[in-house]
């Protein structure tokens, strides 16, 4: 995909270019940051995803001929406007989170130093992929914990908007899961992809043997068999009547998947089939996923609940200004003065605090200066980008590895899927409030 991202945007983004590239304060410096203020209920931590995407998206943001066209036609802007964005190139620099990195109240997942007109323009197309691919990914982490070592698989594409789904499968991927059914998005990010067959494939034959022996004669006795279409107890022995021991896993789509996965355990063992897996799905989240723990459950296949974000769709990121320049030249802090939506003034800097044994202790977050290291900390935001030119970008294979490595610094109650507070408080040093702004009231 090639097509010009520039129009992936709100209205608004091009009336205020209008506007300060009239009154002259368009080129002045600016910084602004793209943070949440707060997790969903009951998270405890968040997880970074859509970096990549995002870096994909800048590099294609460009007001091309049609997009000049439409602008003109429906007098979005005028024509001074449209010669400036007929030649607009991001020439700032932006760094932040990698995709896979964990994040807190607070946390300036993104930080984007340029002229005003550059930096503004990329607020909703920014907005647009972090709420969604973290929204995923926060949601997979929590599912990919409570597997353990279980692989889960990412088959959600027929429950969102068909781009949406290949985002997601990705996301998924960054945050642990094994492989995807979505083809594209195998095609387009090299993820693993797996897949057998569904309930209308038992029904179009005239027998289940009939079913289950034409799909092991096309893709061997490795397969996976999906078992209850019609009785479970009899789809199995038939089963293992036409493989023998070779059968590579047996699928679980609906009842009492915690009873039910150890009635077919038994069976299967003394049926001599020990080595053949047993992989659930139907509508599967976290909470089930933590239930099935003791189940001899050997894989997943999560799908709506994995690509909605399981019960939180959007990571509530914001993208606002913290700083700007002056007349004179300065650089100072600006910040929204409100109760609710509260922002803090100032260019922020970001270390995850640590114990001497690894553990996290503290989001500890710098404005106007980046906070001392005591020795056992890790520095968070990485360069993204640097004069206009992409340097940060990392594989899916590169993310996943760095989110497992990072989720396991977390305190151990960071798994809990119970109520309660992030797993490691945000500390702000520097000229601020030294307050944080970002606690619930009754913590202030």
């Amino acid at each position: 995909m090639t097509h010009s991202t520039a129009l992936l945007t709100d209205h608004y983004e091009l009336t205020m270019l209008q506007a300060s590239l009239a009154d002259g304060t368009a080129q002045r410096r600016s910084v602004f940051e793209l943070f949440a203020r707060r997790l969903p209920e009951g998270r405890r931590y968040g997880v970074v995803a859509g970096v990549n995407r995002l870096l994909d998206a800048l590099e294609r943001f460009r007001f091309d001929e049609r997009a000049i066209g439409f602008l003109a036609d429906r007098g979005v802007v005028d024509q001074a406007t449209r010669d400036w964005l007929a030649e607009y190139r991001f020439t700032g620099d932006i760094a932040g989170y990698a995709d896979g990195e964990i994040f807190f109240p607070g946390s300036p997942v993104l930080v984007v130093e340029a002229s005003f007109a550059e930096a503004v323009l990329l607020e909703t197309v920014f907005l647009s992929i972090l709420n969604h691919d973290s929204a995923v990914a926060s949601a997979a982490s929590r599912m990919t914990w409570w597997a353990g070592g279980r692989p889960c698989i990412e088959m959600g594409s027929r429950r969102t908007h068909e781009e949406s789904a290949v985002a997601a499968a990705l996301s998924a991927y960054i945050a642990g899961f094994a492989t995807t059914s979505n083809l594209e998005a195998a095609h387009r990010y090299g993820i693993p992809s797996a897949g057998t067959a569904a309930h209308s494939f038992t029904l179009l034959h005239d027998t289940e043997r009939d079913a289950f022996t034409s799909q092991i004669d096309a893709l061997g006795k490795g397969t996976t068999l999906l078992v209850d279409t019609y009785d479970v107890a009899e789809a199995v022995r038939t089963a293992i009547g036409i493989t023998g021991p070779e059968l590579g896993a047996v699928r679980l789509d609906s009842g009492d998947l915690p009873s039910l996965a150890g009635q077919v355990r038994e069976q299967l063992d003394a049926l001599g089939a020990t080595k053949t897996r047993i992989i659930v799905t139907s509508d599967l989240d976290e909470y089930q996923i933590a239930a099935l723990a003791p189940a001899p459950v050997d894989g997943y296949g999560v799908g709506t609940s994995l690509v909605t974000g399981s019960g939180h769709p959007t990571c509530g990121f914001v993208y606002k200004l913290v700083a700007r320049e002056t007349a004179d030249g300065a650089l100072v802090p600006v910040a929204k003065k409100s109760p609710d939506k509260i922002s803090i003034g100032g260019r922020k800097y970001a270390l995850r605090r640590r114990s001497a044994s690894g553990v996290a202790e503290v989001e500890l977050i710098g404005v106007g200066e980046p906070p001392v290291d005591d020795g056992d900390d890790r520095e968070l935001l990485k360069p993204l980008v640097e004069a206009g030119k992409i340097v940060g970008r990392t594989t899916p294979e590169e993310s996943q590895i760095h989110h497992l490595k990072v989720r396991d610094e977390l305190p151990r109650y960071a798994s809990q899927l119970s109520r309660g507070e992030p797993a490691i408080p945000t500390e702000y040093s520097g000229d601020h409030d030294a307050r944080n702004p970002f606690l619930p009231r009754s913590h202030m």
